[in-house]
């Protein structure tokens, strides 16, 4: 391989990693202040850094909106409706940070640094920023109802029946004495008429 594509190669490999923009995400309220940090790794201080920013999710009609720059000749420059009470940049550009004041919900959007390489823009992955007014509060995980099962009841033979049970089993006794009682008077009549019968019969 020729040492021109080594070269070429290299530049493209380091331009990969060039610009770190921890974390991912960020979400914050309202009216508070947010810093952004991007971390240059193979660039001198001399190098100028830009800061753009994504009013929505990547796709083909979304574009970059130009905050601010900072350039060592050229000092701070600021994009279209973007002043220093809003926002400010850090000179160290060896981690050069964008200092946010007074955020409101639109300024949500993902932002990115950027620093100009040869011949490309290199970029770096961006950090998601959400402004709301009311922080999601984390969902409490569902408790399980656990029912207590109920203990068995053991009946007892010598536990005190009810009054209705006692009228029931009362009639019942009563009603098999009387018919007890009229079994043995009908017994005893037949048996009276049988030896009347017996008597009449031994006299003729």
């Amino acid at each position: 391989m020729q040492p021109g594509l080594w070269l070429v190669l290299a530049w493209q490999v380091a331009a990969l990693s060039a610009l770190h923009q921890p974390p991912k995400s960020m979400m914050v309220l309202t009216n508070q202040m947010v810093k952004l940090s991007c971390e240059m790794k193979i660039y001198t201080k001399s190098t100028p850094i830009y800061w753009l920013r994504q009013l929505q999710g990547p796709t083909k009609d979304s574009h970059f909106e130009f905050l601010v720059s900072w350039n060592p000749t050229k000092g701070i420059v600021y994009g279209e409706g973007m002043t220093a009470e809003k926002l400010t940049v850090s000179s160290d550009t060896a981690q050069p940070i964008l200092n946010l004041t007074s955020v409101k919900p639109e300024d949500s959007g993902i932002y990115f640094c950027m620093i100009v390489g040869s011949p490309e823009l290199i970029f770096g992955k961006g950090i998601k920023l959400i402004v709301a007014d009311v922080l999601p509060t984390t969902a409490q995980p569902t408790k399980k109802t656990i029912l207590k099962k109920k203990p068995c009841r053991v009946s007892n033979p010598m536990a005190q029946k009810s009054p209705a049970c006692g009228l029931v089993t009362l009639s019942l006794l009563v009603a098999g004495i009387l018919v007890l009682l009229v079994s043995l008077s009908v017994t005893i009549h037949l048996h009276c008429l049988q030896r009347k019968a017996r008597i009449r019969f031994m006299k003729q």
